[in-house]
């Protein structure tokens, strides 16, 4: 269940020291892990980005920086950008990434985050989620129209649980994508 799942990080949701916490996500095999820590000065994500990235190693689950294509692309790993960022990132950079992907909330961000050279996106939200609280999600629908538009990899985020990959999977999906459910260790319960 968790190789089509991707674990976005928030360390401060973790009860644990968050590296622990780290080994035991990784442990679970999921897709990938984005190391997403938005408040760390550049320094302190990348030193937290190297200590997470053994650990990721040790397992053998890639890691994906989160907003910082130069570390990104000096410690050869994915990056996974807001498609507004993205878009400013000069194309010879982008192309340095074997991995790169993009958060989109319409079918127009999605088929913009291909043509950048995306090779995979994140869509949502498609479920009501308490990190979006009172804005509805935008249901399945708009995940099946979305993945019919691309030919990469789409993510469903937003709500996810285990219990609705196989709905999403039937919207054309790759897979979801977690944080709480990681972070707070409810899936790798």
């Amino acid at each position: 269940m968790t190789d089509s799942m991707i674990c976005i990080t928030n360390r401060k949701l973790c009860e644990e020291p968050f590296l622990d916490r780290i080994r035991i996500v990784a442990g679970s095999a999921p897709k990938a892990i984005i190391l997403r820590e938005k408040d760390l000065t550049v320094s302190e994500y990348e030193q937290l980005a190297q200590q997470v990235a053994s650990i990721c190693d040790m397992y053998d689950v890639p890691l994906i920086y989160h907003n910082h294509p130069e570390l990104a692309i000096r410690n050869n790993k994915g990056l996974h950008m807001p498609l507004n960022a993205l878009a400013d990132i000069p194309e010879a950079d982008r192309k340095k990434l074997r991995v790169l992907g993009a958060s989109c909330h319409s079918i127009e961000d999605a088929v913009k985050a291909q043509s950048l050279g995306c090779t995979y996106i994140i869509a949502g939200h498609i479920y009501d989620t308490d990190c979006k609280k009172g804005i509805p999600g935008r249901g399945t629908i708009f995940l099946k129209d979305l993945c019919e538009h691309v030919h990469i990899p789409v993510y469903a985020i937003g709500g996810i649980t285990p219990s609705k990959m196989p709905e999403i999977i039937s919207c054309g999906a790759a897979g979801g994508c977690m944080m709480s459910g990681y972070m707070q260790g409810e899936i790798l319960k």
